[in-house]
């Protein structure tokens, strides 16, 4: 049966942490309506990992529905090293000197040691290096060395392993660290659905993950991260490589400033779409929520606006994985989404040149997305194996919902993060695809997605069981107790 949860059209990802490893917990947030659950290899010990996904898979069985899981890689955050004493307080005209060389000792008032060494070969004199995600900023002055002289321009409280950035970004360093490598391998694992990459700085990068990766023996979908300044010249290539994108806000604020980060993400958002990606947009979106039962308006207001954007997806960080409410978060999330949703006006004009049209299965997308919104429908169907069909449909943004009928539980579980799109258990192996048609709406009609005198629009290809293959598109009826009355005899 539906449910409100099922006709939310946005996907809810959850990062799990130790708020979410309380007892009961995990399947609150999944209840309230998770439908990918993040594990931020950042943190924790593989082990933790392991049984947080084989917890996820566990839950997810007992509930009778699909999660994904994304490992998300920690990739090469620059952060400062240690302080002998404890927090340092930094003012504003002071001296610092930022010291990468690999014997730097504990830091104190005066300095402190850099993680990354090359970190002088990519800074000049006049550079604005920033920490703390911004909170404090240093003007470079010269370059002696190893080390960085630098002044105070914002002071403030400065702890253990906090960030830096360069303002306007052009850090060289690798996008993949040795870590992320033994992650890969741990994603690959665990059987990740999904597979994140921080600081993305070129497609070269997510080539070089996605080949690790299968290596691996993982096929997980690929996510760009999108937080360096240096992405944005070539995000169209970035794009193209990868399988999903996010809106990483919070370093890509940081690097870009804040005034630029709303308009750079509608562009993101657009872009990726336009280029047949699924998008997901991240870092703070109700972060009072890591304390507070309810969110800010501004905060509903953020959400909000992504959705009606078109974001495939929302994140939530914090707020899950070490916050005082994740089930509360979760199900203010949903709330906000499905407010959106009521105010989304499809405006895009199917007959532009929009989209890219490679493949078949794109094309069939675009005429049923055409005829659905010419002579209206109930929903559309797409039997689909890989789960490709679903997701060119997806990325024509319409108020008519999309099931995904597909015998693998992994392509159901990747279709999880497209927009209008619900994966649907359905194994037709054997049939003909006029027998598999009636089964795939007795199905949806048996679980209450379809009614009597419904008109829905299906797509598959000619044979049953061959991926990659679709080229047919039917109208049909439904009639009563669930068969086809077709418009045309199968």
């Amino acid at each position: 049966m539906t449910t409100e949860n099922s006709l939310r059209r946005t996907r809810i990802v959850a990062t799990l942490g130790p708020a979410t490893d309380a007892p009961g917990m995990l399947e609150k947030i999944l209840v309230a309506g998770v439908d990918i659950v993040r594990l931020n290899l950042s943190h924790g010990q593989p082990q933790d990992h392991r049984m947080r996904a084989a917890a996820v898979r566990e839950l997810a069985q007992k509930l009778g529905r699909e999660v994904g899981v994304l490992a998300d890689l920690q990739g090469p955050k620059i952060r400062i090293e240690t302080f002998a004493n404890g927090p340092v307080e930094l003012k504003v005209g002071d001296p610092f000197v930022l010291d990468c060389s690999p014997d730097a000792p504990p830091g104190d008032a005066t300095r402190v040691g850099v993680s990354y060494y090359g970190l002088p070969g990519d800074v000049s004199p006049g550079d604005v290096l920033l920490l703390d995600d911004g909170l404090i900023a240093l003007k470079v002055e010269r370059v002696a060395g190893q080390e960085i002289h630098c002044r105070v321009l914002v002071g403030g409280r400065l702890s253990n392993r906090k960030g830096l950035n360069r303002q306007g970004g052009g850090l060289s360093v690798n996008a993949l660290s040795d870590k992320d490598r033994a992650d890969i391998k741990l994603a690959a694992e665990i059987g990740a659905d999904f597979l994140a990459v921080s600081f993305v700085r070129t497609a070269a990068d997510m080539h070089e993950a996605r080949r690790l990766l299968h290596e691996a023996g993982g096929n997980a979908s690929l996510v760009s991260k999108i937080e360096r300044a240096d992405a944005i010249p070539v995000l169209g290539e970035i794009i193209d490589a990868s399988d999903v994108v996010m809106v990483a806000r919070g370093d890509l604020g940081v690097e870009i400033g804040d005034a630029e980060l709303p308009g750079l993400q509608k562009k993101i958002i657009r872009e990726t779409v336009a280029r047949n990606r699924a998008v997901i947009t991240a870092t703070q979106m109700l972060q009072s929520m890591v304390r507070s039962p309810i969110p800010t308006r501004a905060e509903v207001l953020d959400v909000a606006n992504a959705v009606i954007d078109g974001t495939d997806a929302v994140m939530l960080s914090e707020e899950t994985a070490a916050g005082a409410h994740p089930d509360l978060a979760v199900a203010a999330m949903a709330r906000i989404c499905l407010g959106a949703e009521r105010q989304f006006e499809p405006k895009e004009d199917l007959t532009a040149a929009g989209h890219r049209l490679d493949r078949t299965d794109q094309a069939i997308a675009r005429a049923a997305m055409l005829l659905a919104n010419a002579i209206g429908v109930r929903a559309i169907v797409a039997l689909t194996e890989s789960g490709a069909t679903a997701q060119w449909l997806s990325r024509y943004r319409s108020a008519v919902p999309i099931y995904g009928l597909s015998p693998f539980a992994e392509a159901r579980r990747r279709m999880l993060v497209l927009r209008d799109v619900q994966p649907v258990a359905y194994r037709n192996a054997g049939e003909t695809m006029a027998a598999a048609t009636r089964g795939a709406i007795a199905l949806l009609f048996s679980q209450g997605r379809l009614a009597e005198g419904d008109r829905v629009i299906v797509t598959h290809g000619d044979r049953v069981g061959q991926g990659g293959g679709t080229n047919t598109l039917k109208l049909l009826s439904v009639g009563a107790s669930g068969e086809v009355e077709s418009l045309r005899d199968l």
